[in-house]
Formats: C-alpha cells, sequence, structure tokens
C-alpha cells in the first residue's frame, strides 16, 4: 500500500491553534492528531480547558449584542463569500479532511461541495427570514409575529464528516443571527479551525463562530451546559452522550438538536432491480468505510432472489479498491482509529462463531484497514443485527413477507435512516409509510445527499429535531409575538 512520503505534520493545511475571545490561542497544552492510514502524525493541536471556554462565553455574548442586529440580507452577504471562499479551498480543505480521519480524497472532494451547499442555502435563505400578520378578534388589535435568533449555541460535532457535519449546523445558526460556539471532534479538528479562519476571511465578525478543540469533552463542556446564557445545544454523535448531555441541557431548559445513532435496514423486495438494488447498497454500506450514521447496517433480501442478490453485492464488494485514502483510484480507506476496528472485528467474530458465512472479506487488512465484508446465514441474535457497526461489513438476511420485512426493520431503538428497494409504487408507499425512522430511500441508497433544504434527523433513540432546509433554520430561531392595541 502507498503512502504519503513527506511529513504529514508539514502539510501547509493543518492548523493548531484555537480560536476564541477575539484571538487565535497557541497553548501549552495540545493533543495529537495522527493519519488513520498510515499511523503518522498530522500535527498537535491546542487542547481547551473549561477556562478557555468561560471566556468563549463571555466573547460570545458580546458578540451576540451586535450580529443578531445585523440585517439578515448582510448576514447572507458574510455567509455568500464564507461558500466562495471554501470551494476556492477545496483541495486543501479536502487533503485535510483525508488527513485527519482517512476518508478517500474523492469522498472529501465531495464532502467540501456538500458542506459548501448548506452555507449557499442559509445565504439565500437569511434575508428572507420573516414573521407574519395575525388576525386577532379585537378590532381595536393588530398582531404580528417576528423570529428572532435563539443566541448563543454550543455545538459538537464528529469526525465521520469534519467539514458537512459543521456548516449544517453553523451556516443556519450564523444566517439566524445566532452565535456559536463549537468543540469538534479531537479526531478531526482541523478541519474546523480551518473553517474558521475563512469564516473571518470572509468578514464574519470577531468571536461570532469560535472553535475550540479540546481532549477532555466532559470538563470542557461543563460551563457550557451549565451556563444561562447558551441558549441552545446542537449535537451529533453517539446515542450514549446524547442522553448525557440532554440530561444536562434540561437544568437550563436549552432549547436541543441531537442527531445520534442508527443502525439503517435496507430491505430488498423480490421485485427489486437487482443490479440497482446491489448498486445501492454498495453506496450506502461502503462509503467513507462504513462509518457513517446513515450508512446501511442490516440487509434483508426476500427469500425468492436471496442467492441472486448475495452473489451480486459479493461480487461488487470484493472488486473495491482499499488503499491509501489519498490515491484517486482508492474506494474503501480505513476506519478512524483502533477502538473502532476492534468493534468490527468483534461484531464479525460473533457472527461467525453463531454460524454467519463471510461470501467475501471478513478479516482486518492490516494497520486500520478492514477488508469490505458480506455475511450470510446471519444468527437473529448476533450482535451486528443489534448494534450500530461503523464499519464495511453487510450482514444479509432472508426473509419471507412485507410484513415480516418491516418487524424486522423497525426491530431496533434506532430511527436515523431506512431503504427499500421494489417496483411496486403501492408496496414503495405502504413500506415508507410504516418504517419508523426519519429519512426514508426508496430505491435510493443516498437520500441524504440531497442536501441542503431537506430535514435530516430520526425518530425514537436517533435524536430530537431536524436539519436542512426550512426545519433546521427554525431549529435556531425563536417565534415572538406582538399585539398591539390602537386605542
Amino acid at each position: 500500500m502507498t503512502t504519503p512520503p513527506t511529513d504529514l505534520s508539514r502539510d501547509p493545511a493543518t492548523r493548531s491553534r484555537a480560536y476564541f475571545a477575539g484571538a487565535w490561542h497557541a497553548l501549552d497544552r495540545t493533543f495529537p492528531v495522527f493519519h488513520p492510514g498510515n499511523g503518522q502524525l498530522v500535527g498537535e493541536v491546542a487542547d481547551c480547558s473549561a477556562g478557555d471556554a468561560r471566556q468563549a462565553i463571555d466573547a460570545a455574548e458580546r458578540a451576540l449584542r451586535s450580529w443578531r442586529r445585523v440585517n439578515g440580507y448582510e448576514r447572507g452577504l458574510v455567509l455568500r463569500r464564507w461558500f466562495e471562499l471554501m470551494l476556492a479551498h477545496k483541495e486543501p480543505l479536502a487533503r485535510l479532511m483525508t488527513l485527519e480521519m482517512g476518508k478517500p480524497i474523492t469522498e472529501t472532494r465531495g464532502e467540501v461541495h456538500y458542506a459548501a451547499s448548506f452555507i449557499e442555502w442559509c445565504a439565500e435563505e437569511a434575508g428572507r427570514i420573516a414573521g407574519e400578520r395575525v388576525n386577532l378578534r379585537f378590532p381595536h388589535k393588530r398582531g404580528l409575529t417576528v423570529q428572532e435568533p435563539v443566541g448563543i449555541v454550543y455545538a459538537v460535532t464528529p469526525w465521520n464528516f469534519p467539514a458537512g457535519m459543521i456548516t449544517r449546523k453553523a451556516a443556519p445558526a450564523l444566517a439566524a443571527g445566532c452565535v456559536m460556539i463549537l468543540k469538534p471532534a479531537e479526531l478531526s479538528p482541523m478541519t474546523a479551525l480551518y473553517l474558521a479562519e475563512l469564516w473571518l476571511e470572509a468578514g464574519g465578525p470577531p468571536d461570532t463562530f469560535q472553535v475550540l478543540p479540546t481532549n477532555d469533552a466532559p470538563a470542557f463542556s461543563q460551563p457550557l451546559m451549565a451556563d444561562e446564557r447558551v441558549r441552545k445545544l446542537t449535537f451529533t454523535g453517539s446515542t450514549e452522550v446524547g442522553r448525557l448531555l440532554y440530561g444536562q441541557a434540561a437544568r437550563t431548559i436549552k432549547r436541543v438538536s441531537l442527531e445520534l445513532g442508527g443502525h439503517a435496514p435496507f430491505v430488498v423486495f423480490d421485485d427489486a432491480d437487482l443490479e440497482g438494488a446491489a448498486r445501492e447498497v454498495i453506496a450506502s454500506k461502503f462509503r467513507n468505510a462504513g462509518q457513517t450514521c446513515v450508512c446501511t447496517n442490516r440487509v434483508y433480501v426476500q427469500r425468492g432472489v436471496a442467492d441472486a442478490f448475495t452473489r451480486l453485492l459479493t461480487e461488487k464488494t470484493a472488486a473495491l479498491t482499499v488503499g491509501d485514502p489519498l490515491l484517486d483510484g482508492t474506494q474503501v480507506g480505513p476506519v478512524v482509529e483502533q477502538a473502532g476496528l476492534d468493534k468490527i472485528q468483534a461484531q464479525v467474530q460473533d457472527a461467525l462463531a453463531r454460524g454467519a458465512k463471510a461470501t467475501t472479506g471478513g478479516q482486518a487488512a492490516g494497520g486500520l484497514f478492514f477488508q469490505p465484508t458480506v455475511l450470510t446465514d446471519v444468527h437473529p441474535d448476533s450482535v451486528i443485527l443489534r448494534e450500530e457497526t461503523f464499519g464495511p461489513v453487510a450482514p444479509v438476511v432472508v426473509f419471507d413477507t412485507e410484513e415480516e420485512a418491516l418487524a424486522l426493520a423497525n426491530a431496533s431503538e434506532f430511527g436515523l435512516a431506512a431503504y427499500a428497494y421494489t417496483r411496486d409504487l403501492g408496496r414503495a408507499f405502504r413500506v415508507a409509510e410504516g418504517l419508523e425512522y426519519g429519512i426514508v430511500g426508496l430505491n435510493d441508497g443516498l437520500p441524504s445527499a440531497n442536501a441542503p433544504h431537506i430535514p435530516f434527523g430520526g425518530m425514537k433513540n436517533s435524536g430530537v429535531g431536524r436539519e436542512g432546509g426550512h426545519w433546521g433554520l427554525d431549529e435556531y430561531l425563536e417565534t415572538k409575538f406582538i399585539s398591539l392595541s390602537l386605542v
């Protein structure tokens, strides 16, 4: 496997200083970021403390006073410049994401466009934020509503989409007139710092978008969650941490948006275009080495086409190119860290021990790489059918009836994304309505790629609230009613 010949820590895209309280800070406390593709050091990043978080809150309070009063059209112009700068910096941003978390460079280039699309959409919507006239029962009174920014937002983002998960939160917040304090994932903090640089270059006022990396999230978050001035939490990450933060947010009655874990089923019916279904499973399952919250985790295939579909899926999976994520031809890169690899291996070994067969893959491939894998004859009690994998493994389960398929698909505490493949229009609607998931892809393995104007979010233990479109913008706005008496 080819590895980069240069010292990654000297890459011009790397960033190390935190941005808060109106300045860039090179702190004595740092933590390392490593490239998952070969273990090389990418750089040392400022490790912010609870004291730094308190400074950021004070600075955000000052910044909010002026930013919330800026005309929506003017805010939109700043966002538009931010969007244009992101596209101008596409290559270094894409390379930095690949260095930090191992996503193939072809995918990170796509992520730059995906992330920028949220900024572009919100730039256009900022000037359209409006209230409405309300008819009142008394003839001498007039009523109206106005939309105002929620205030200071604390955002916590994951490593698997280092740019996209940030702009999906920051763009609507800033468009609404809020200010944001961002804690990026410790595995991919440099992309967030790069985005903060571009925001300031675009004319974003100081402290409207502060980025504070940390390697001690609980201690860092404590003052932010306890402070009454922080009026909203937006979090993308595990259900376990989401529950904890939800409880902390309740103490100060913060507005909350949570995008948590998933365990997406992909249901293939016997009338499906099998070639298309296999293609969409591959697209959904193996991008970012299976490390997305909406990726397929369970494949359910109707008995009449199970053998034919499994052969197709196995052939396509075996043909995927695994390798250096910095090379254009790579389709599957490494997983992000050893703990993730250990979890994948444990789930596969559990399934094999219960009688499953690997039709391709099934083993680690050195370093943090795991072979793209298809499992068949998976026992219902297997861990992989209950818990999110976050890896390149597709377990295949056979079913007989539509009712059974829905029961199997819904037998999960999660409800983020689900997929179904069928040519029957009536069945498509029945299944879409029967799936207990916030996002449903019908003959579409990548429905969330239709960003930025669609609602993204889950049911059950997959979270609360929505991101994207006017739904996402509303998460950062308060509605105020005003009644005026004419006498």
